[in-house]
């Protein structure tokens, strides 16, 4: 299995300047390949272009400064990004065509197979690069005995911290996925309960308005600088330690979530959301971007890939107007919280019984054999005089996976 392990690095000065005239060599590279694939009539070979660099080496001194795998990697990130555009396109979306890169949208080098060493010097876990030297790194989490690095990857964030992303690759293989998955769950996700689940249980949202209003404050005193100033490039530092801030809470929040579903359940269902059409809306956006929905399915999905579970994912149109008994769709207003079908009677809370339709749903569009669970929504479903457990975000970022176990053992 791979594995892509982020670990933090402190490169002294001197380091730290060599690690910058790597990258922008990288981001001048890239902009000639991208010239020459621009000026071209047809679109050469990957290994053509790569095929060059010792030709042009000759010619751009600066290149020989450079290991060669990482010169290699510059050129496949640029035929990496225009086969993303012809997929998309495939797809019907309006593509435009590649930008120069300017020296703020290129940060990051990276290195494949060769060139990188991990060492042990006087006790302080050490990152040798070639061509550049050795930097510590701080290794918070273990890397496993039986992983190989296969790929370096260095990115300075906007914050002027250091980070190396390790590809890793093991011998591991993913658990077999059970041909009679015994717990299912279907999850509803929202705004108000971040998520909604058949067993009854809800996480609140993630609270994150002082973060907010201190990025807001930041953002009104860069808009005073004089553009170009020190004090302006001072201040945007600032504003943008707020955003990785906002970014790493949020991050955080969706992995403890995402891996405990992932391995208290083996068949998880979701809606098939469309996250950037929903940020589109003429209204609320700002709380559907701050929800991440499709960060956190994106995670859901390659855990439960490692966890050897059942991830299906369903169209959500009418999940929340249709009932989970009898299929009869009833129109309701966002705030109306409650589901009362007006063809059977069944009544429960609004969330739930969507959760309980995308798990119907995924049950049907699955092909591994699993039949209707044997509880109805009617004998699970939450009736509107009983209290749902429900967990705050904050707990779970605090407690971890043990506070939603607590709370879902209250919910059976």
């Amino acid at each position: 299995m791979n594995y892509n392990y982020r670990y933090r690095i402190r490169p002294p000065d001197d380091v730290a300047n060599e690690l910058r005239r790597h990258i922008d060599t990288c981001r001048q590279l890239y902009n000639h390949c991208l010239y020459v694939l621009n000026e071209s009539d047809d679109i050469p070979a990957r290994y053509e272009v790569q095929g060059t660099l010792p030709d042009l080496k000759q010619r751009w001194g600066g290149l020989k400064n450079v290991h060669s795998k990482v010169l290699q990697m510059v050129v496949k990130r640029l035929y990496d990004n225009l086969s993303t555009l012809r997929e998309r396109k495939k797809r019907g979306y309006r593509v435009g065509h590649l930008r120069w890169k300017p020296p703020r949208e290129y940060r990051s080098l990276t290195y494949n197979q060769t060139g990188f060493k991990l060492e042990n010097k006087s006790g302080q876990p050490t990152l040798w690069l070639s061509k550049i030297g050795d930097i510590p790194i701080v290794l918070h989490r273990e890397i496993p005995d039986n992983a190989t690095v296969k790929q370096v990857s260095i990115k300075r964030e906007p914050t002027g911290e250091w980070y190396a992303v390790l590809g890793l690759d093991t011998e591991d293989e993913a658990p077999p996925k059970p041909d009679n998955p015994e717990k299912a769950v279907g999850i509803d996700v929202g705004i108000l309960k971040y998520t909604h689940d058949t067993d009854g249980l809800s996480v609140g949202s993630l609270d994150l308005s002082d973060e907010r209003e201190r990025l807001e404050r930041e953002q009104r005193a860069l808009s005073r600088k004089d553009h170009g100033s020190a004090n302006y490039h001072k201040q945007r530092r600032k504003v943008a330690e707020c955003h990785a801030d906002l970014k790493r809470k949020r991050r955080d929040f969706l992995h403890k979530l995402s891996t405990w579903y992932a391995k208290e359940y083996d068949f998880v269902a979701v809606e098939a959301l469309n996250a950037k059409g929903l940020m589109e809306l003429p209204s609320n956006s700002r709380n559907r971007a701050s929800a991440a929905w499709g960060t956190f399915l994106r995670m859901l999905e390659y855990k439960c890939e490692r966890e050897g579970a059942y991830f299906v994912d369903v169209r959500p149109h009418g999940t929340t107007k249709e009932c989970s008994q009898c299929g009869v769709s009833t129109d309701k207003p966002l705030w109306v919280r409650q589901h009362s079908c007006p063809a059977c009677g069944f009544e429960c809370d609004r969330d739930a019984n969507a959760a309980h339709n995308v798990l119907n749903r995924a049950i049907e569009k699955s092909d591994i054999g699993m039949g209707q669970p044997e509880s109805t929504p009617v004998e699970t479903g939450a009736a509107t005089d009983t209290e749902i457990p429900s967990v705050s975000a904050r707990t779970v970022v605090e407690a971890g996976s043990p506070i939603l176990n607590e709370a879902a053992s209250a919910a059976e």
